[in-house]
Parts: structure tokens; sequence; C-alpha cells
């Protein structure tokens, strides 16, 4: 009895010590390689509210270096929430031209408005507070409670998506897999400094493990990596076929009066 529990014993411990060093590991390649963002806060400053919800709205869908020029156009003329809840939206809408995905602009609108008139243009400091607001879903609610507030949550993201498969070797496929990548992405989050691992995990997936031929020697987890062990790293996240889509056509009418080209805005959804 006692012979045939001595394996299982002597495996399960360096696995924990992996586990209880990750959150450590993690900080520390953080503290050395942290990208310089114009909306994240210095080492050891507090981050402001505003700057991280504008941030992660522009990021949706959209490249970091994309966003920059934007974010630092809205930040001159809207320094804070409150500001913005006070412009027109036609203001907002011109501002975010080029962007994309005018619904984020909308939504950008309408959330600093709720703020401004029902939270006294202070955000809740909450995940289910943050939930409330327009535009705001599961992952920004968490990314703004950890970076913005140092709630105890780790938001996921393609990248910490992408880390996480990897470093756990999560063989079910996406989308069914994102519960248990949640649960595995929350072990690597320390006592403290909730949003400083967040960030870090998001620039590990932007800067080391990337889709295609991730840095692994740079990688503060690669000693204890499950893909990486087995050599196939590259083919995580495991992802679901694609469904063929359905064909649509519709029909598009341009209206000329004189020398006027006539423009009609388009409704506010669909």
């Amino acid at each position: 009895m006692v012979s045939s529990a001595l394996p299982s014993k002597r495996k399960s411990q360096p696995e924990n010590r992996a586990a209880t060093a990750r959150p450590a590991q993690l900080l520390a390649w953080y503290d050395r390689h942290r990208r310089r963002l114009p909306w994240r806060a210095p080492a050891g400053q507090r981050s402001d509210p505003y700057r991280v919800w504008l941030s992660e709205i522009m990021l949706q869908q959209t490249t970091v270096k994309a966003v920059g020029p934007y974010f630092e156009k809205f930040l001159a003329r809207w320094p804070d929430v409150s500001a913005l809840g006070s412009a027109e939206l036609d203001d907002v809408l011109r501002m975010w031209a080029g962007l994309g995905y005018y619904s984020r602009a909308r939504n950008l609108h309408a959330c600093a408005v709720t703020v401004l008139r029902e939270h006294g243009g202070v955000f809740p400091d909450t995940e289910e507070g943050l939930r409330k607001l327009p535009g705001i879903g599961p992952y920004t609610a968490a990314a703004i409670a950890a970076i913005a507030f140092d709630r105890l949550t780790m938001p996921v993201d393609g990248n910490i998506e992408r880390v996480v498969s990897r470093l756990f070797a999560v063989e079910e496929a996406l989308p069914q897999a994102k519960p248990q990548i949640q649960a595995l992405a929350a072990t690597l989050l320390g006592p403290a400094r909730a949003g400083d691992s967040a960030q870090a995990m998001m620039d590990l997936g932007a800067t080391i493990c990337t889709p295609k031929k991730p840095a692994c020697s740079l990688c503060p987890f690669n000693a204890d990596c499950a893909a990486r062990e087995r050599g196939d790293q590259d083919t995580f996240p495991r992802k679901a076929a694609k469904k063929t889509g359905t064909l649509r056509r519709g029909a598009a009418f341009v209206v000329v009066r004189g020398d006027e080209l006539l423009v009609r805005s388009r409704p506010a959804k669909g």
C-alpha cells in the first residue's frame, strides 16, 4: 500500500511547486519586460479607470498600434469621463472615424453618459457594477476591475487564451474550452497585484506566446509548459472547424441630385 502511493506523491510535489511559483514568475517577468503603453500607469502608480476603460473599448477587435493615436486624440479632447459624457454623439463618431466597428463608439458614449448621470462621473469598482454599463461585457468588466481597481480577477482575451491553453495543454476546442481556460487562468493570480498579473498575461501573449513561432525560450513558464514539453505548442489553442457561412445577397443604391450625393445615416442597430 505504501509503495504504490509513493510514485503519485512524488509526481504531485513538482506540479504543486510549479503552480505555486507561477504567479511570482509572471510578475517578475512583467517587472522586467512590461510594455510602455499610453493608457498604462507607470510601475507602482494606480491606474486611471477612465484610461483603462477607454483603451479596452478601443482595443476590441483592433490592434495596439492602430489604437494609440486615437486614444491620444480622445484623451486630449475629452480628458475624463464627465467630459466625454457631456459630448455630442456626432462629435464622438467623427473622432472615431477610421477605427471601425462604430457600435463601439456609440456604446462608448452611452457608457460615459451613464457613468456621469447615474454614478456621478465615477466608475463602479466591481465586475458586477461594471457589467451593468452599456458596452461592457464579461471580459471588459474583468479587465477594468483588475487593472483599475486591483480586484482579484483574471480577464481572458485571445492572447491569454493562447497562453493558458499552451501552458496546460487544453485539448478541448474553443469556444467550448472557455470555462476551463478561465478557471486555469485564475490560478495564475497571486494574493496581490491582480492588475499587473492581468497586464503581464496580455503582454506575454502579445510579445512572447504569439500565434506562430512563439519565443518559448524567453517565456517565464517555459520550464513547465505542457505544450512546449510535447513540442506541439503551435497547435494550441484547439479550435473547432469553421462552419460554412450562408450566402446572403443585398442591394445598395447611390442617389445623386445634381452635384449632390444624398446620404442617410444607418440605424444604430442592424
